[in-house]
């Protein structure tokens, strides 16, 4: 896809959503389902189904997946599509790119072993290495417009207004 297409596939949509605001809030939904014979729930993907249990920090076996580990994927895509998407929107030719998310946890929060050592990640490093020609100015902007555009990178990076609630069947 080249910068001409991907701005007539996205017009009628900016269009719409310039015209009608409400029409561009759409809801994403996940849903999962607890394991009864193990620590792990079954999460639906749309493709396929995960599932996610216990790290092996935490007890794991290492067989299902950790959701910090989804997470991070979901940072490595979401960036990764998004820098696609703004490469091919500034005509910025890439002939090949690694995008790679890591994170720092200290487990001691996740088990309660420090009440001071905090759930969840302590930082968060994304990085793109990319096959380019582009001036860096380019590359400077391109990295900028990802960030800026990355619904995960935005999520983690301004925090959500947040709720949970339990219902019983």
């Amino acid at each position: 896809m080249n910068s001409t297409e991907l701005r007539a596939l996205q017009a009628p949509l900016k269009d719409k959503y310039r015209a009608e605001p409400a029409a561009a809030v759409v809801t994403l939904k996940a849903q999962g389902t607890l394991d009864s014979q193990s620590i792990a729930c079954k999460v639906e993907t749309g493709r396929a189904l995960a599932a996610a249990g216990l790290h092996p920090a935490t007890g794991g076996s290492g067989l299902e997946l950790c959701s910090g580990d989804m997470l991070l994927e979901a940072l490595v895509a979401c960036a990764g599509v998004t820098l696609k998407a703004v490469s091919t929107a500034l005509e910025i030719p890439l002939r090949q790119g690694t995008v790679r998310a890591e994170g720092d946890l200290d487990f001691r929060g996740t088990l309660g072993v420090d009440k001071t050592a905090p759930v969840g990640f302590k930082a968060i490093r994304l990085s793109f290495e990319l096959d380019t020609d582009a001036p860096q100015e380019k590359i400077d902007q391109l990295l900028k417009l990802t960030e800026r555009y990355c619904v995960v990178f935005q999520t983690l990076n301004h925090r959500p207004e947040l709720s949970a609630e339990v219902r019983k069947r």
